[in-house]
């Protein structure tokens, strides 16, 4: 974990709300790390839904498998979830998944529960087991930590669940019109990649909601948020994002989209994640800057998408925009690697608000001392229009600076 806060951060931790039927617990386990808290906890009220979205990944962590076959195979509630720093227990075999059930076990055990109802997440180093005695040994304690969120409550469960991040990751959002919150924190800060980004983020909500639409609504929330920021192409084996609601402030239960309450909770759930989401790319691994990139006239929404990632995606302009360099022809490479429909005769380039190009050319009006003092702020857009249809679409991503080098090339010592 870096000691240097990103230039990118927000300036404090959000101050969040308790959420009925959450209990939060922390503790400091030396499963990796020493001297900070690497064990995060939240207990949840009987009967509340739980809906899950997990990375693309072909090599998945057993985490991610225990989580996928829980709530494939089960009633759509939680009562738990457990998630340790430092180590991701992926690509370790039976001796991974023998860890994943071992902890779900010890957690049951603790807290009288069943442990198909409790979720798990891992974050950290790639290949090392989990070993058994010091989960025997501090997830009791754990447990004894347990409590109801108080006002640092929430700081301490985003603190605990960093590895190379550089602050905490909290947003919340009340939910307009009810009496009832949306609360989250995450971590990422490298390997982070749409599909799910390199991540994880734990969501509550105390509003009653069906573990169906539910999934529809986190779903619908993670397409527009984590699934586009990008620090480094890189998707992770570990990413996971699970929502859970509570019911514990409101009596009927939302069942379906046409329910008049759902657009508030869209929303609010939609504000969460993408503020979660957006922190990530803020701390990027040596991240010096916070880059939208707003793709539009493609042949598709997707298409869009597409073409917006191969921009942010790029090295090449990513270290341009470290370097403050108006190279906007490092922006066309992309466009045209991406293997989307685009008509080069019609592309249109934008920095900030200063136009590059239009039709294909550069314009005789463009200027760029103006787009180079858009680039020298701590946020840039980038804008361009393809010119073949309506698709349109927005990604975030970072620049790529020689601290990525070093955070990286160090990461397991």
């Amino acid at each position: 974990m870096s000691e240097a806060v990103s230039t990118l951060a927000p300036d404090s931790f959000p101050e969040m709300p308790p959420l009925a039927g959450v209990a939060l617990a922390t503790h400091a386990g030396g499963l990796r790390y020493r001297g900070r808290r690497d064990l995060f906890l939240a207990t949840l009220a009987e009967g509340t839904s739980v809906a899950g979205v997990f990375t693309q990944t072909l090599c998945p962590s057993a985490p991610v498998d225990w989580c996928r076959g829980i709530l494939n195979e089960g009633d759509g509630t939680a009562r738990a979830v457990v998630c340790n720093a430092g180590n991701a227990n992926a690509f370790t075999g039976q001796a991974g998944a023998d860890a994943a059930a071992l902890t779900a076990q010890i957690i049951g055990d603790q807290l009288g529960l069943d442990p198909d109802r409790i979720f798990l997440a891992s974050t950290g180093v790639i290949g090392e087991p989990l070993a058994e005695g010091p989960l025997r040994e501090e997830l009791p304690r754990l447990v004894d930590a347990i409590d109801v969120p108080g006002p640092d409550a929430w700081h301490a469960a985003a603190d605990a669940i960093r590895t190379t991040d550089t602050f905490a990751k909290g947003s919340w959002s009340a939910i307009d019109g009810a009496a009832a919150h949306v609360v989250g924190i995450a971590k990422g800060s490298g390997m982070i990649a749409p599909d799910m980004a390199t991540m994880l983020g734990f969501v509550f909500t105390d509003l009653p909601v069906e573990p169906d639409l539910l999934q529809e609504c986190l779903s619908s929330a993670v397409r527009r948020s984590f699934n586009r920021i990008t620090v480094d192409s890189d998707t992770s084996t570990s990413d996971t994002v699970l929502l859970f609601a509570t019911g514990e402030q409101i009596d009927d239960d939302l069942h379906d989209r046409d329910d008049p309450r759902m657009p508030a909770f869209q929303a609010a759930l939609d504000s969460v994640c993408l503020d979660l989401a957006q922190q990530i790319v803020r701390d990027g691994e040596g991240a010096t800057k916070l880059v939208e990139v707003t793709v539009t006239g493609a042949a598709s929404d997707e298409a869009a998408t597409v073409i917006a990632k191969a921009i942010g995606d790029s090295p090449l302009v990513k270290t341009a925009l470290a370097a403050e360099d108006a190279n906007w022809g490092r922006i066309v490479m992309a466009v045209g690697k991406a293997g989307q429909a685009a008509e080069r005769d019609k592309l249109a380039i934008w920095i900030g608000p200063e136009q590059v190009s239009a039709e294909g050319m550069v314009l005789d009006s463009y200027s760029e001392e103006r787009a180079t003092a858009h680039l020298k702020g701590d946020e840039v857009v980038i804008s361009v229009d393809v010119g073949v249809g309506e698709g349109s679409s927005t990604i975030w991503t970072c620049d790529l600076t020689h601290g990525y080098i070093d955070i990286n090339a160090g990461y397991r010592s």
